[in-house]
C-alpha cells in the first residue's frame, strides 16, 4: 500500500537544475526518515541524500555535497531534491524511498524520474 512517486526529472545541460519530488502515500510520512537513491547505466543503486522524519538531520553523499539539496514538506507528505550544478555524471534515474528505522534498509522504491545531464 506504500507509493512512492517521483516526478521532476528530464534532461537538462551541465551547471544546470532540477528538483524531483516524491509524492508519498499510504505511510505515516512525518515520522519517517526518506531517502533519494540514484542508478545510472551500468552503476550499482547509490544513495544520494536522506533527511530526518523533522527535517533536523540531512545527509549527503560526497559526490552531491553541495550541490544538492533534500527537504520535505510533511504537510504535503512530499520529498524534495533540488539539484543544482549538475554534472554529466548525475545521469541516471532517481528514486526516493523510506527507512523505517536506522537499522532497516531503505524500501518503497517508485518507479523512478530519469536525469539525464547533457555535456
Amino acid at each position: 500500500h506504500v507509493q512512492l512517486v517521483e516526478s521532476g526529472g528530464g534532461l537538462v545541460q551541465a551547471g544546470g537544475s532540477l528538483r524531483l519530488s516524491c509524492a508519498a502515500s499510504g505511510l505515516t510520512f512525518s515520522s519517517l526518515t526518506m531517502g533519494w537513491f540514484r542508478q545510472a547505466p551500468g552503476k550499482e543503486r547509490e544513495f544520494v541524500a536522506a533527511i530526518s522524519s523533522n527535517s533536523e538531520n540531512t545527509y549527503y553523499a560526497d559526490s552531491v555535497k553541495g550541490r544538492f539539496t533534500i527537504s520535505r514538506d510533511n504537510a504535503k507528505n512530499t520529498v524534495y531534491l533540488q539539484m543544482n550544478s549538475l554534472k554529466p555524471e548525475d545521469t541516471a534515474v532517481y528514486y526516493c524511498a523510506v527507512r523505517y528505522s536506522a537499522y532497516s534498509n531503505y524500501s518503497g522504491w517508485g518507479q523512478g524520474t530519469q536525469v539525464t545531464v547533457s555535456s
